[in-house]
């Protein structure tokens, strides 16, 4: 899949599943309730325990129901593993050239991260259409709001701390999409098998994603 329609699924979705640090017996659950909450776009963090293999077994299953990600990849090597192992789009918590030009040659989708417009000007140089900004948390919507200001051209995903108290917000402000950790695929929950819960706060913030767009 080529790199403009992933972004462009990523923009019509608003939410990328950020899972981190759970089993690979968890993992199919955790995507089956997300796919039922109305979410299609999940990435494995990098610092889980086997994500590569992780993101193997996502594609062969999920590929034609959801856009499957890498995320905490902070270099170029990193980026070809995930590549290789079949993810779609490639995120990061901070900013680095070489993860995006291989990205870009690979036509898959690269979204570095970024917390300055210094940053964000160097990654769209780069080559990057879409920037993540981290931690948005604690940089705020209103952030956002201001970098959108000079910078409209440069899609953004807010990610850091997104709750369902703080997503409208985000969305309000200029993010294109959020990616959601903890308030949408909890530790806790997982460990219970409550994937149901998963399921509903999907719902929610899908909802809230689908009535800001139709106003």
């Amino acid at each position: 899949m080529k790199d403009y329609v992933v972004l462009n699924k990523i923009k019509e979705s608003g939410i990328c599943a950020i899972v981190r640090g759970t089993s690979a017996d968890s993992l199919c659950k955790i995507t089956d309730a997300l796919i039922e909450g109305g979410v299609n776009a999940i990435e494995v963090t990098f610092n889980t325990p086997g994500a590569s293999e992780m993101i193997e077994e996502l594609v062969k299953k999920y590929s034609h129901q959801m856009l499957i990600g890498a995320g905490t990849v902070l270099d170029a090597e990193t980026a070809r593993i995930a590549i290789l192992s079949g993810a779609s789009f490639i995120l990061s918590p901070s900013l680095n050239i070489d993860m995006i030009k291989l990205c870009s040659r690979y036509s898959v989708l690269p979204v570095p991260g970024i917390s300055t417009p210094t940053e964000a000007v160097t990654a769209w140089e780069n080559g990057a259409k879409i920037v993540k900004v981290f931690p948005a948390g604690v940089l705020g919507p209103s952030y956002i709001k201001q970098l959108k200001g000079p910078l409209s051209q440069i899609d953004m995903m807010a990610v850091g701390a997104v709750s369902i108290d703080n997503f409208a917000d985000f969305i309000k402000a200029g993010a294109c999409s959020a990616g959601i950790g903890g308030e949408l695929v909890n530790k806790e929950l997982v460990e219970e098998g409550k994937f149901k819960e998963i399921t509903k706060r999907a719902k929610k913030f899908v909802d809230t994603f689908n009535k800001i767009k139709q106003n």
